[in-house]
């Protein structure tokens, strides 16, 4: 790529005259992955619309969830169904509100809301819906930078010596933007830890733990084992759901979760609701049918995505492979790449793209209070665009990103 900036502007130019709408903002699937799931919407799949135990899931009851959806979670978790709740749509939902029953009930203790300044960990960078939930309810957020295997965990084990901290939120397997797996170290550190707040609570969002790009994958490690040697089961909320496995905004969540803080939310849940959506339980139990028909799935997925990631991969390695100050991650799984910039540079490069008709995250946003102190950091999602689409975003975001480095010399 030409060095020179008025070389490099006359290139934009005609990339921003060729009016391009393309999107890579969000972790969406696109059409070809949510036709794998064409065959859910049959409805001779729900029969006479019974659950393996009797439950008539056109009507109320059956508070935490059907049988058979319990037990595909727990498979995919690797814990009893006594352990899992079942849900609605989205993860997202349950976090949030868990978060505010320990606001307004407390988790083992007073209220957080009654505690005064609480505060959590945040592995950065991280998922900017995490976040928005924390800074919602006035948490204050403290940065834990992501290293090789995960968070900093030196880091975590002296900060929870306070005891304001309250909690930690993150996305242990393949984590949003880094695509990063925690090691089993950093797991067993996790399983191990000894916060001065009994009421601590890690929330384990485990949304790509079956997001796969190949059979040359990260291993998964079950928390609630580790967590088990040191007694520490009540420590752990899991949430993880098929939305994108099935249909983003129609699939089913759940909540793994120790014994005691099963019966706590259980417990809530009798004021709360009447129950999910059971129709669409039967009907995700009835297409996936185990665990090993949600990894089939998977499969599919990964042929129509992995190319997605491999042309961002390349074109990322042909224009700054020998450029020491932009790096990148190369995930396994998940739905992202998080990409660095030359420092300062973040904003000004997805200005440039979003006016040359590419949309990314905006800079900032997978960073607590949208604030990256080294403003390099980028999102990027190459799940919906078209392969075509991808190949001239790439080339625009290396584009924009060299003018915006080339602008601060």
């Amino acid at each position: 790529m030409a060095s020179n900036l008025e070389e490099l502007y006359a290139k934009y130019e005609e990339f921003k005259a060729m009016g391009l709408q393309l999107n890579m903002a969000r972790g969406k699937p696109c059409t070809e992955q949510v036709n794998l799931s064409n065959a859910m919407l049959d409805p001779a799949l729900l029969g006479d619309f019974k659950a393996v135990d009797g439950t008539e899931t056109r009507n109320y009851g059956c508070l935490d969830g059907i049988p058979e959806m319990k037990r595909i979670f727990a498979e995919m978790l690797g814990v009893s169904t006594d352990q899992i709740i079942v849900f609605g749509n989205a993860s997202l939902n349950i976090m949030y509100d868990y978060i505010s029953q320990c606001m307004v009930f407390g988790a083992g203790d007073k209220p957080w809301a009654a505690q005064g300044k609480i505060k959590f960990l945040c592995p950065v960078p991280g998922y900017d819906r995490h976040f928005a939930i924390l800074e919602h309810f006035g948490i204050e957020m403290i940065n834990i930078p992501m290293v090789e295997g995960g968070p900093d965990m030196d880091m975590v084990e002296d900060l929870v010596k306070d005891e304001t901290v309250k909690g930690l939120i993150c996305v242990p397997m393949y984590s949003n933007p880094g695509g990063v797996s925690f090691s089993e170290k950093t797991v067993e550190r996790f399983a191990a830890l000894k916060p001065a707040a009994k009421d601590f609570r890690v929330i384990w969002d485990n949304a790509y733990c079956v997001h796969h790009l190949s059979d040359d994958c990260d291993k998964f490690y079950n928390i609630f084992e580790y967590a088990a040697k040191y007694s520490n089961e009540d420590m752990f909320i899991e949430v993880t759901s098929t939305s994108k496995i099935s249909f983003p905004g129609a699939g089913v969540s759940c909540m793994a979760a120790s014994e005691n803080n099963i019966a706590a939310v259980k417990k809530r849940m009798t004021i709360q609701t009447i129950g999910h959506d059971k129709i669409n339980m039967l009907r995700h139990a009835a297409f996936f049918r185990n665990a090993d028909g949600i990894a089939d799935q998977m499969k599919k997925h990964a042929a129509i995505i992995k190319p997605k990631f491999d042309i961002v991969l390349e074109g990322l390695n042909k224009y700054f492979a020998d450029d020491s100050e932009v790096k990148w991650t190369v995930p396994k799984g998940g739905y992202f790449i998080s990409l660095d910039v030359k420092p300062g540079c973040a904003r000004r490069t997805v200005q440039l793209c979003k006016e040359a008709g590419v949309v990314l995250t905006g800079a900032g946003a997978a960073f607590p209070y949208k604030k990256d102190p080294e403003d390099k950091n980028i999102r990027i999602a190459p799940t919906f665009p078209s392969c075509d689409e991808l190949k001239t975003a790439v080339e625009i975001l290396c584009l924009c990103a060299y003018i915006a480095a080339l602008e601060t010399e």
